[in-house]
């Protein structure tokens, strides 16, 4: 992948460029919005990493102004603001994925690798689909077999970043980090309790379940017969 990364933390972009680097990925840097556009509307860019708050022009005006300009490709917007309401407005801007500070390197990249990876060109990403499960990422509907499913905002992320890690193994430590944000194991059932409460409301009453518990492990979702 060729990948811009836009963050105005000298440390964080630096980290960055690194990390992306070592993982194989041409990858170059911008400390500012401005230079930032200038650099994705000119180069040749299969996926950026845009920081919402940066000086002389803000990220989600950068995305703005590239759809704007026709330029496609996906953005995975960084930000320590992580309500639905924020999450919302950077989806509706033009961006196709959202992470929170502070992030696991782990899973940035594999953000950045399945948004390249599955989005067709020209199209935005903004639905996920497992099986006959879809998620829309703007109107927030989750439904399953065209049956509305009505989640909480913690089971809408959950389920969103285990579909963004399908037939994958996911830890507890995955989850304590990518839904919670949470660095540490608070030493509680509530990742438990989430997915019982999440499985109840995607698999009860269809024929065949999705989400699965790996036993010693963590859980899958999977959309294979």
């Amino acid at each position: 992948m060729r990948i811009l990364v836009i963050e105005d933390d000298r440390e964080t972009l630096d980290y960055l460029v690194k990390g992306l680097s070592e993982s194989g990925h041409a990858t170059d840097g911008a400390g500012d919005g401005k230079d930032g556009l200038f650099l994705a509307l000119e180069g040749d860019y299969d996926v950026l990493v845009v920081d919402r708050m940066l000086p002389a022009l803000d990220g989600l005006s950068v995305i703005q102004a590239l759809r704007s300009s026709g330029k496609t490709m996906p953005v995975l917007i960084l930000s320590a603001l992580g309500e639905v309401d924020d999450r919302v407005d950077g989806l509706h801007a033009g961006g196709d994925d959202y992470l929170v500070k502070p992030f696991a390197f782990s899973e940035l990249l594999a953000r950045l690798e399945a948004l390249t990876r599955r989005r067709e060109p020209g199209t935005p990403d903004t639905s996920l689909k497992v099986g006959d499960l879809e998620l829309d990422l703007l109107s927030r509907v989750v439904r399953r077999a065209g049956q509305m499913i009505r989640l909480q905002p913690r089971e809408f992320s959950l389920l969103e970043f285990l579909m963004r890690h399908v037939d994958q193994v996911v830890t507890r430590t995955m989850l304590l980090e990518g839904v919670w944000n949470y660095h540490f194991d608070p030493q509680t059932n509530v990742i438990d309790v989430h997915v019982s409460r999440l499985r109840g409301k995607i698999d009860r009453g269809f024929e065949r379940p999705l989400l699965h518990t790996v036993r010693g492990a963590g859980y899958m979702l999977s959309g294979e017969t």
